[in-house]
């Protein structure tokens, strides 16, 4: 059986108007810290902004596209995951630091889970606005970006069309359709 964790993860767009407490932001990014990386590089890094500092947070939402913007604007913390891709070790193109930044990322959600709040990943933003407006170096490039918050408790004074994308059931490919056995599409018997 999975980790509960786990099993009741999911990427809510309904965030209540909690504030996230500087422990608990604390000891999200200090899980991600800990998560493997090729070489030991740990290339993650995070540029983060709470509803408390309204321009950093309108910043960071800036950086989105309109359609999570729309309920982005509700999370009480914004962020953008970014990898150093240019290895400190050889000087050359890390084509792990992505990799090693999704391991950092979900060690982040796994930790916020564990404080009841939950992770909205994003792909959905424009990296080049990102790069110039958060000031981000040469050396590094823009990954994701994501929400942080509490889930909603009153749902009914957010717009019908997010309700309705917030109840929609999760779903998951079957096992059979991502796990193969010593070669490509040969069926492992679960």
């Amino acid at each position: 059986m999975i980790h509960p964790l786990i099993s009741k993860r999911r990427s809510p767009v309904l965030f209540s108007g909690r504030s996230i407490s500087r422990e608990d932001l604390i000891d999200i990014f200090e899980a991600a810290r800990w998560a493997p990386s090729s070489n030991n590089q740990q290339p993650w890094r995070y540029i983060i902004a709470t509803r408390e500092t309204p321009d950093e947070h309108s910043g960071l939402l800036s950086c989105l596209s309109e359609g999570n913007i729309l309920w982005a604007k509700f999370a009480p913390v914004l962020g953008i995951s970014i990898a150093e891709s240019i290895s400190t070790y050889k000087n050359r193109k890390n084509r792990f630091a992505r990799h090693d930044v999704g391991l950092s990322m979900a060690f982040l959600i796994i930790q916020a889970m564990s404080s009841g709040i939950y992770t909205h990943v994003m792909g959905g933003f424009d990296p080049e606005l990102a790069i110039e407006s958060l000031s981000i170096p040469e050396r590094f490039e823009p990954v994701a970006m994501f929400a942080l918050g509490y889930p909603a408790e009153n749902v009914m004074e957010f717009p019908r069309d997010l309700i309705d994308r917030e109840k929609k059931e999760r779903s998951r490919k079957n096992i059979s359709e991502i796990l193969y056995y010593g070669k490509w599409q040969r069926s492992y018997n679960i």
